[in-house]
């Protein structure tokens, strides 16, 4: 198998020094989202004590010309914390802290997408909006093939492998696992994982969340994912279509309501939502991956349970449309529905917050609103 060279490291000798103790000190690693939207980085730090909230973690800076985030000439960029996890590769007492990103003018850097989310989710937080996102992705090995899949050729067609068992079947379920119980360590909302249909593809699903958490814990899942994977020496891409060809794609599928469409009669409520969604289809194509629509193109063909990606469809259990409204939230009048466009390398902030934009807040077309700082 094509592994990375760090994997192969004796894992024993680090223990010894994992084990040592801390002085009381803490190490608190900070994770924020680089330039390309999509790639996560991260610094460490020590601090005295234990921080107890957020508020007990300082502001810190990176080097913004090492991210594509700013200009050698003025490259210090903000880290500011805004959400805190216990730390599943150094254990208690040490910390994951996720960070917005902000210019040397204190304006939020181009890929820090959580600000205009926050916004819109204060003004809208009467609604209650619970989301729980499906992450997809592939494992790869280190030379960018898909992990378990023979050197020359490929696996059997897909069947055999959604929620399969077996050693022909699935590929890198250690990872998959240790990813998982990394998550539950660390405080993130992880609600379930299973083998996708194509060969080496796995996903998680991240809910309920209320508002802006839902963007804060998938991005921390996605950054302990990558970590995890380090340590096994391959790659999780989160490429919308890693693979040509007749197998599925990777997307972010995102189930979504409000507290009026849980309530008895809240299927009129989740009707009147995806009529606006459907009025908004371009808008809504245009934020669900980071390059405009582009990667999802790839993947979005109408083909492999996707739907097509100039078309918006919506139906009851129909895993071919754009949204699917479950069987049994069709039966009790009451419940939540599925957007089904978002791609595997979304932005989960820009996803949300264009749901809430269209549903809540009745925007149309294909510009914002800008809202003030509520």
């Amino acid at each position: 198998m094509s592994v990375s060279h760090s994997s192969r490291l004796n894992k024993l000798v680090r223990e010894q020094y994992m084990r040592l103790p801390q002085g009381g000190q803490v190490q608190v690693t900070y994770v924020w989202i680089d330039g390309s939207g999509e790639g996560v980085r991260c610094k460490s730090r020590t601090l005295d004590k234990e921080p107890k909230s957020i508020e007990d973690v300082p502001e810190w800076n990176f080097d913004g010309s090492s991210t594509a985030q700013a200009e050698g000439s003025n490259s210090d960029m903000f880290l500011v914390p805004v959400c805190m996890f216990r730390d599943p590769f150094c254990l208690d007492p040490n910390k994951l802290v996720l960070c917005e990103v902000l210019k040397y003018n204190r304006k939020p850097a181009e890929t820090n997408l959580r600000h205009t989310c926050k916004k819109v989710m204060d003004l809208v937080k009467d609604s209650h909006p619970w989301f729980g996102m499906e992450q997809e992705y592939t494992l790869l090995g280190i030379n960018g093939h898909p992990y378990g899949w023979p050197d020359n050729g490929f696996p059997g067609p897909q069947g055999p492998y959604y929620c399969g068992v077996g050693a022909d079947k699935v590929y890198g379920r250690d990872i998959v696992e240790s990813h998982y119980k990394a998550c539950l360590y660390a405080g993130v909302k992880i609600c379930g994982t299973n083998a996708e249909v194509m060969p080496s593809q796995w996903e998680f699903q991240v809910g309920p969340c209320e508002g802006i958490e839902m963007g804060d814990h998938l991005w921390m899942a996605r950054f302990i994912l990558h970590r995890v994977c380090e340590d096994f020496g391959v790659v999780a891409t989160l490429d919308p279509k890693p693979m040509t060809g007749n197998w599925n794609g990777a997307g972010c599928h995102t189930n979504y309501s409000t507290e009026e469409m849980r309530r008895d009669g809240g299927l009129k409520h989740i009707e009147a939502a995806i009529e606006k969604l459907s009025k908004r289809h371009d808008y809504h194509i245009c934020v669900y991956d980071p390059r405009g629509g582009r990667d999802n193109s790839r993947r979005l063909t109408g083909h492999h349970e996707t739907s097509n990606i100039f078309e918006f469809s919506a139906g009851v259990a129909n895993r071919g449309a754009s949204i699917r409204i479950p069987r049994q939230v069709g039966q009790d009048g009451f419940g939540y529905f599925e957007d089904r466009r978002p791609a595997a390398n979304c932005d989960p902030y820009a996803v949300t917050e264009a749901i809430m934009r269209t549903t809540v807040l009745n925007e149309t077309g294909v510009e914002t609103k800008d809202y003030a700082d509520h």
